[in-house]
């Protein structure tokens, strides 16, 4: 091994490195390595730029080399300020801060997300770019089995290659929509699972670029089919015992169980500008496309936002509750930050859960919907942002820099496509008006 690339992320999830020689490491790990900060958006401003990458000695992997002879070793960093202390905009210390309250309360987070994405052609452009409208590189469906089908051949590829890295994966599949495939993750705590999230974006795009195609974590890259979701599987433990487990009750759940997806259901629409931080990811969150629409939770309902997998028997750790709104281009740090958030703020404040929701809601009326008390997730990312804007919650788990900053940054986002004439407008109003 000759190089080390530092990572780190900004506040939107885009991963962002340097690379320093095997000689300078020691150094690095000991006093951190000085880099401009001002430079990635949403940390420093111009006259506080200075802060240091600090890498986590627990991250260092080998990264796929084919071919080349030159081993390239990758760690994640803390960013921190010069004095050592942690630096606010950075989005793993967002993540640590939560999770050292849950530590604080007895309490272990867990969770394993399902990552969903799409292939398509690459065009002709030097670099590799994307063809527009993108183009599926198969015709296939749920779990279709085919032995010579390039995507599938890829995605075999990346999970050997993740496995390689010590990235252990539990399911592998064609998704629903021509071309998606989904790499489901085995749970860990929710520090080192953010960083395999970031690890795995990189290495599904470096592996599918290496066969001449284009793997890409839009949510919803293709109309009329179903967009890509990071449906996320959460579970808090203590004293090394599920602390959702409940063999007495109906659905085997705790109380603590019950009161942190009251807080999920409280909380949803604060978060979701998080979870879902793209205009794009609102083409997703629509009715009709097998994503969560409404908020509400069941056991055996996929159309309900927070869903309750049965527990095998005799595998009572296995008890977790899924959170089906998130989608794979969101930040991993802060996605599971809100969420744990929430959760633990349901258990603090003691969250009566509602009733199940037995029904499919996607068959429901309005005023069936509102009887039941059963609200609906943002529809857009303006709407989502009014919403987050107005959380304490939201706000004390992300810090002042982080929120304001995610906030003024998403509402420009906004702003940009509200502004943009797009091809839907044109083939529906250029000749007929």
């Amino acid at each position: 091994m000759r190089f080390v690339q530092l990572w780190f992320s900004d506040v939107l999830g885009t991963a962002k490195s340097f690379q320093i020689t095997a000689a300078e490491l020691e150094n690095a790990l000991e006093e951190g390595m000085t880099f401009d900060g001002s430079a990635i958006d949403g940390f420093s401003r111009v006259q506080e730029s200075d802060v240091l990458a600090l890498p986590d000695a627990k991250t260092f992997q080998l990264l796929p080399h084919p071919g080349d002879g030159c081993p390239v070793a990758r760690m994640v960093c803390d960013v921190v300020n010069l004095d050592g202390t942690p630096f606010e905009g950075d989005p793993r210390h967002v993540l640590r801060r939560v999770m050292d309250k849950a530590h604080g309360l007895g309490y272990s987070f867990y969770v394993a997300p399902e990552l969903e994405y799409f292939y398509f052609k690459q065009g002709g452009v030097v670099g590799g770019a994307m063809t527009v409208p993108p183009e599926p590189l198969d015709r296939g469906s749920y779990f279709d089995l085919s032995t010579h089908d390039v995507p599938s051949e890829v995605r075999r590829e990346t999970v050997l290659t993740l496995e390689e890295m010590g990235i252990p994966v539990e399911y592998s599949q064609h998704e629903d929509a021509p071309s998606q495939h989904e790499i489901d993750l085995r749970y860990t705590d929710a520090m080192t699972m953010a960083d395999t999230v970031m690890t795995v974006r990189m290495v599904v795009k470096e592996v599918a670029a290496r066969h001449g195609i284009a793997a890409t974590f839009m949510p919803k890259p293709l109309t009329g089919v179903q967009g890509s979701g990071m449906h996320t599987h959460l579970s808090l433990f203590s004293g090394g015992l599920n602390a959702f487990y409940d063999s007495d009750d109906e659905y085997h759940l705790s109380v603590t169980a019950r009161r942190f997806i009251a807080g999920l259901l409280v909380h949803a629409r604060e978060m979701t500008a998080v979870t879902n931080q793209w205009v794009n990811s609102y083409k997703r969150l629509i009715v009709g496309y097998e994503a969560p629409v409404y908020i509400s939770w069941a056991q055996n309902n996929r159309s309900a936002l927070v869903r309750v997998p049965p527990t095998k028997a005799g595998k009572t750790e296995s008890t977790r509750i899924e959170y089906r709104a998130p989608d794979p281009a969101a930040n991993p740090y802060l996605a599971f930050a809100v969420l744990l958030a929430a959760g633990l703020a349901g258990i603090e404040a003691g969250y009566e859960l509602p009733d199940e929701a037995a029904s499919n809601l996607y068959e429901l009326s309005s005023q069936q919907r509102l009887a039941l008390g059963i609200r609906a997730l943002p529809g857009s990312l303006s709407e989502a942002l009014d919403a987050m804007e107005g959380s304490e919650v939201i706000a004390d788990v992300l810090g002042d820099h982080v929120f304001e900053w995610f906030v003024r940054n998403k509402r420009s986002e906004w702003s940009d496509y509200k502004a943009e004439v797009s091809e839907f407008e044109w083939r529906r109003y250029l000749t007929a008006l």
